[in-house]
């Protein structure tokens, strides 16, 4: 059960932050969000192409300069590892991947900032997708993003600007990795051996 609530919030991570733009600056915040596998808050830290996301279960720190995600888990002082995939990871550029076209639709106040509400049409892997993103112009954050068709949204409150200390974006000292599947064959045959 626990694994598969820690899938369905990666998965809907992977849904949010894959239409995240590029940050001109580090930054923190609570976040705020929904969709079809649930809802939940936590709090994200971005630095460069560097994304960390806080959750009560799980923390996923997303590196796309080493194409890897991991997933930890502090209660267990585990962390499970991902290759690269931008539905699972967090996409810091500026420009979205497959972005087609973004039109401006007007201003609005979300979480106490000034935006400009967008919507944005980009293809991924054949898909076209259609997403209404809230930037706040000065600081280059999308306060808000949402799907068009309302199955999801995130939204980041108490927005901080500034930089991220580095560790936030590395496994913590003493966390074993997390294997799913058959058993190493190596350990297999050194615990036969003795």
């Amino acid at each position: 059960m626990k694994t598969k609530m820690l899938c369905a919030m990666c998965v809907l991570l992977g849904a949010i932050f894959l239409v995240l733009p590029g940050y001109a600056q580090d930054f923190s915040a609570d976040m705020a969000s929904f969709s079809a596998e649930g809802s939940f808050t936590g709090k994200i830290y971005v630095s460069g192409e560097k994304s960390r996301v806080e959750m009560p279960e799980a923390v996923t720190i997303s590196r796309t300069d080493k194409k890897l995600v991991w997933v930890l888990m502090p209660n267990d002082k585990m962390y499970m590892e991902q290759p690269f995939n931008p539905r699972t990871a967090a996409s810091t550029r500026e420009k979205m991947d497959g972005e087609i076209e973004r039109k401006a639709e007007g201003n609005e106040k979300v979480s106490g900032r000034n935006t400009v509400k967008y919507r944005v049409i980009f293809e991924l892997e054949g898909k076209r997708e259609e997403v209404f993103q809230w930037i706040d112009e000065a600081a280059h954050i999308p306060v808000k993003t949402a799907a068009v068709d309302g199955s999801w949204s995130s939204e980041f409150k108490n927005i901080q600007t500034g930089p991220q200390g580095g560790e936030l974006f590395e496994i913590p000292a003493g966390y074993r990795k997390m294997t799913l599947g058959m058993p190493d064959m190596n350990d297999l045959l050194g615990a036969i051996g003795n």
